[in-house]
Formats: structure tokens, sequence, C-alpha cells
């Protein structure tokens, strides 16, 4: 069998990609090794898959910290504004949250998920699920695939789609890298990336403070020289094994290149307190201090910041419960308040790639033409979303990634083949 186009892969990107060729004439074949479409996207957003996100583009621009300004180009074919009018066009409305996201007004990934396969069925793409691939052979005039079942069909431009290595139950398990490499590509480091982190801090392991809940604080990453590398001000949670949440994801990246460079262990901050400075807090404890002389100091300061951690804190100053304020010295102050704006500790590591959200690393975008998501290496060939050295933060930057990317490499492979 011969197609003009063929995609592998039927995640965001895949399924994009072979929209657009087809809705550019091009007779489509979509392979995905698994028993179903979209996989990814049917668990993102806890389910109800946030699709996109509708900040302007240099903010989401700036939320792919992993070579996001390669999406420039990109974007000024296709961007998040159209990724919103592609779903409502297809009658899947949208709503904004938080941080500019955008959900289904379902509340439903399915109905993401069952739009784009519709419009495949619309545009008459050929899709064989349960299909995996064995090789491709890279030929003068065309392309060869060569399936697992021993098939082989010919095509004049391939798009791979396959993704990275995270999240692997959902198919993406590392396949495209050895069919880039065969075609002359440089493939980068692969590491994860908003993925929870590991630290062999005692109270860590001794769980003292397993499952406490930070709401809003502003968690940083240092580097050798402990100056702040990168802060983000969103939720986090203590775990069994380390760290986690929002903020945590956000800043993982940033550890775990530290890792990559041969550090053991990395300074993380928090600073339970963000709104206000360590001045304004000393003031404020000093003067209830002073007005409740009787008082037990642990009843004073309660509610700034979670019992939990409050009770942690006052431990390691041997603060006893009922301890009064009068007998606590101004430094025990000073100490205390200095540890709830900057309690420092070290992370060691991350969980592994198969726990992280999103792969860091991938096909070198120095080999990618930006504005087509070609090859540079070899004709006919295309890349597009986690397969890419490209790598957002969760918020829907990584679905816009994939989607645009995806939208460019269809549209380009059909002008290729049918050139």
């Amino acid at each position: 069998m011969t197609y003009d186009v063929i995609v592998i892969g039927g995640g965001p990107s895949g399924l994009m990609a072979a929209i657009a060729a087809s809705e550019h004439s091009a007779r489509t074949l979509l392979l995905e090794k698994g028993k179903k479409l979209g996989n990814k996207l049917a668990i993102s957003g806890g389910g109800r898959c946030n699709v996109t996100n509708r900040l302007p583009e240099d903010e989401v621009i700036k939320h792919i910290p992993g070579n996001g300004r390669f999406l420039y180009s990109a974007f000024s074919v296709f961007n998040n504004y159209d990724i919103i009018e592609f779903f409502e066009d297809m009658g899947v409305m949208l709503k904004e949250e938080d941080h500019g996201r955008m959900f289904p007004v379902s509340n439903s990934a399915k109905s993401v998920v069952n739009a784009l396969i519709n419009k495949m069925e619309e545009q008459k793409v050929e899709v064989r699920q349960n299909t995996p691939v064995k090789a491709i052979h890279y030929g003068e005039n065309e392309h060869t695939v060569i399936l697992m079942n021993g098939e082989k069909v010919t095509t004049k431009a391939i798009v791979i789609a396959v993704g990275g290595k995270a999240v692997p139950h959902t198919g993406s398990t590392g396949d495209g890298y050895a069919w880039a490499k065969k075609a002359g590509h440089t493939i980068t480091e692969i590491y994860p990336t908003e993925v929870a982190l590991t630290s062999n801090e005692p109270f860590i392991k001794d769980k003292s403070l397993q499952g406490l809940s930070l709401r809003n604080v502003a968690v940083s990453v240092l580097n050798h020289k402990n100056k702040p590398i990168i802060t983000h001000q969103m939720d986090m949670i203590f775990t069994h094994f380390g760290i986690s949440g929002p903020a945590v994801l956000r800043c993982s990246q940033f550890v775990v290149k530290e890792l990559m460079k041969g550090e053991t262990r990395v300074p993380i901050v928090i600073d339970a307190l963000p709104e206000k400075t360590e001045e304004q807090l000393l003031n404020e404890i000093f003067k209830l201090v002073e007005e409740n002389p009787k008082k037990a100091f642990k009843n004073i300061v309660k509610g700034m910041v979670p019992e939990r951690l409050l009770a942690f804190i006052l431990e390691q100053n041997k603060i006893e419960d009922d301890e009064k304020c009068a007998n606590v010295s101004k430094d025990k102050i000073r100490h205390i308040v200095h540890t709830l704006k900057q309690f420092t500790f070290h992370v060691h590591g991350s969980l592994p790639i198969e726990k992280a959200f999103v792969t860091g690393g991938g096909v070198s975008i120095k080999e990618i033409v930006p504005n087509t998501m070609q090859s540079k290496m070899m004709h006919g060939l295309y890349f597009c979303g986690e397969i890419l050295d490209i790598h957002g933060y969760t918020g829907g930057y990584n679905i816009t990634s994939a989607l645009v990317t995806g939208r460019l490499a269809g549209m380009n492979a059909a002008y290729e083949s049918l050139g």
C-alpha cells in the first residue's frame, strides 16, 4: 500500500498531524501501537484535558522553558488562539480557568479526544490501532514503514509523533529516538521534567511532614553558589520520599539539570509567607509577644502557617508547647521567622522518567526547520510533539506545543508529498 503521508503515533500531535495532512488533500494513514487513540490527552488535566492556555503568545512561550523560543515561527502559522478556534469549530466549547488554562465545558477529556477522532473519520484518514512499527527504511524517493507483522507500507512523507519517555503506560516508550538517529538526527540527553523530587533529609526519612500541603508558597532552587536559579509560587506537598505538587513540578527540571551537571544534592528554599518580608513578620511577632507576655508563644503565632509546619519549626527551636512569650528570646524569634521565610533543605534526586509528566531532551531542534517541522537531515521526514527537545510546564503548555507542531508537520508533509 502507498500513502502520501504516514503519521506514527496517535497522541495529540499525531492526531493533529493526521487531520492537517488530510485537510491538505493527502491520502493519510495513522499508525498507533496501542488499542486507543489520545491516551495521554484522556488523562491530562486530571481527566478533564487542559487543551491549551489563552495567555498571550509571549507568556505561553515563557512557560515552555525547554526551547520554547523555537516555537515563535510555528506560532506565526498556528497558535494557542487558533487551537481554541479549531476545537470550538468542531463543537467542543472551551472555558477559561485560573492562569489562563482552557478546559472543555463538558469537563471531560473524552469530548476532546472524540472530536479529533470524528474529524479524522470525516477527513477519511485511515487509522490502524494495535499496529506497532518495527522499523523505517528511508529511501531516495519514498520511505518504507515496516510493521511488526511484517507488512510494508510506502509513503512520500512520514510524521513521527510517538512522544517521549514520560508516562509510558500511555504508549510513550521512546520508540522514535532510534528512527530519528537512523535518519541522521542527534538526540539530546533525555531526562525527567515536571517530576516529584526525592530527599534523604532526616525529616523526610522519618516522615515528620509527610502529607503536609502548603498553599501558595514560594519554592526556590539554588545553585552551588547558593544563588536562586528559579522560584515558583504555588502549592506544594511533602511526601514519603520528598516533595511534590505544582510548585515542585515546575522547579524540578532545574534540579534535574543541576544533578546532571554532577551535583549530588541541590538546595531547596521554601518561603512559607511570601507576601510578607522577614522584617514585617518580625515586627508583627515582637508586638504580639510584648502585648501577650503570659500567653503561650505557640498560640500567638498559630494560624500564620499550617499547624504541622509550625509545630515542626518550634520543636527544632526547642520551644515547648506551653512556653510563655516572655520566656522566648528575641534571637529565637528571629531564628523562627527566618525559618518560616527560608525553610532550607536538600533534595538528592527525582522520581524516574517513567513517573515524570514530561520528557526533557529529544530530537535536537537545531536539525528541524522551525516553520515546517521538517527534518534538515532527511527529505519527507517530520517530527512533532514530545519527541522534540521541547518541554513546558504543566498547565496546557505541552499540549499546545504538541498541537501546534502537529498541525505544521501534517500540513507540510502533505505539501511535500503532493508537491
